[in-house]
């Protein structure tokens, strides 16, 4: 059984200097297939949801093909890497639907906290308990998809000390979210939520983790991962990608797996607990102390994913993407984009030269990928 993946990917349009301009406005209005943020800034586009890996990785590079394209023709703009406004703008929101009154709450509340790039990863999972469980035992794990995905380092050009600034400042909503025991449990509390209004709609729950579908809360399909932050090459992505998928196979067929039951610390102990590893993953990503779900222990982030991989490599192996998992060697052997940045900056680089060079390298990693792997699907 392999499950169906896709990507919500928003990045940053800009300037080869690294300037944020915000172009949103522009882009979905001439281009199908990219939806606008509530700031201007950065722009959306979705994947179509797939089995197969060879076709996400296409998937994720043909819309910044186009994306690219259209840029050229407006100016001298490209796409800015990072998930959080690296060189500059933080004191002000460039709202790219003034008359939307949802965009109107956003920014009254939040402030350009919200204005990040991200990836969200959406894995289908049809049967709601079992998905209610998934999101229970990925909620307790979903540091460590953060402490390999971080890449926001720098916040108006200066470090700040997260290795992931968007997840230190992102404002969860609701500021408190339990774990959820039935997909009756999660319909009651969002129902209750919507009359509270602490959730403005059913899409105003972000958390790491979510259960999602066409009509939330009640028809549900799939899982959503969104504590990651933008992971602008392909190949990365997809190996944090066959990590989820993998430990998701790994939890389906053992139903023993699950904090409810398996954890020495009570349900809202153990949102207090998974709360702390975001913050410390947030901070140090793979270099982050954690404590596990199961019994308190401290844990290294990048130790706990090494445990993971091996714990799951022979699935994915049966299943056909072992390969694609593979990657995640390099990752933890070199570190997250944002570890490879810090480490310029401390021989040297300013921030504005560490993002102006990470723009090449993306353009050129696409170009390459682009050239090897998807020439043909791309033409």
């Amino acid at each position: 059984m392999v499950l169906l993946k896709g990507f919500e990917i928003e990045m940053y349009t800009g300037t080869p200097q690294g300037e944020i301009v915000g172009l949103s406005d522009k882009i979905v209005a001439d281009l199908d297939g990219f939806m606008r943020e509530p700031d201007s800034r950065n722009v959306e586009y979705i994947t179509e949801p797939s089995h197969n890996y060879e076709n996400l990785l296409c998937a994720l590079l043909r819309p910044r093909r186009v994306l690219r394209n259209y840029l050229n023709r407006l100016g001298d703009y490209t796409l800015i890497p990072g998930s959080t406004l690296s060189l500059g703008g933080s004191d002000r929101f460039l709202r790219s639907d003034p008359a939307n009154p949802y965009h109107d709450y956003i920014e009254n509340t939040y402030g350009t906290k919200v204005v990040t790039a991200s990836v969200h990863i959406n894995v289908g999972i049809s049967d709601p308990e079992v998905l209610m469980r998934v999101c229970r035992v990925i909620r307790m794990e979903a540091p460590l998809f953060l402490a390999l995905s971080a890449s926001s380092p720098f916040l108006d050009g200066k470090a700040t000390g997260y290795h992931s600034t968007r997840w230190g400042v992102f404002p969860q909503t609701p500021s408190h979210v339990p774990l959820f025991a039935s997909h009756a449990d999660h319909i009651q509390w969002v129902e209750d939520q919507l009359v509270a209004g602490t959730m403005q709609n059913v899409r105003h729950l972000w958390a790491s983790v979510r259960p999602n579908g066409d009509r939330r809360p009640y028809d549900l399909n799939r899982l959503e991962l969104r504590i990651c932050d933008l992971v602008t090459d392909p190949i990365a992505l997809l190996a944090i990608t066959a990590l989820l998928e993998a430990r998701l196979l790994q939890i389906i067929e053992n139903p023993s797996i699950d904090p409810l039951t398996q954890s020495t610390f009570s349900g809202e102990e153990l949102v207090t607990l998974t709360a702390d590893n975001e913050a410390a993953a947030a901070a140090g990503s793979l270099d982050a102390h954690l404590r596990h779900w199961q019994d308190g222990r401290s844990i290294l982030a990048r130790d706990w994913i090494s445990e993971m991989y091996q714990d799951v490599w022979a699935i994915a192996k049966q299943q056909g993407f072992s390969c694609f998992l593979s990657p995640l060697h390099k990752i933890l052997r070199e570190g997250n984009e944002a570890q490879q940045w810090l480490q310029l900056h401390a021989v040297g680089f300013d921030s504005h030269r560490v993002i102006t060079q990470a723009i090449v390298v993306t353009q050129e990693r696409e170009i390459e990928l682009e050239d090897k792997l998807c020439s043909s699907l791309l033409a």
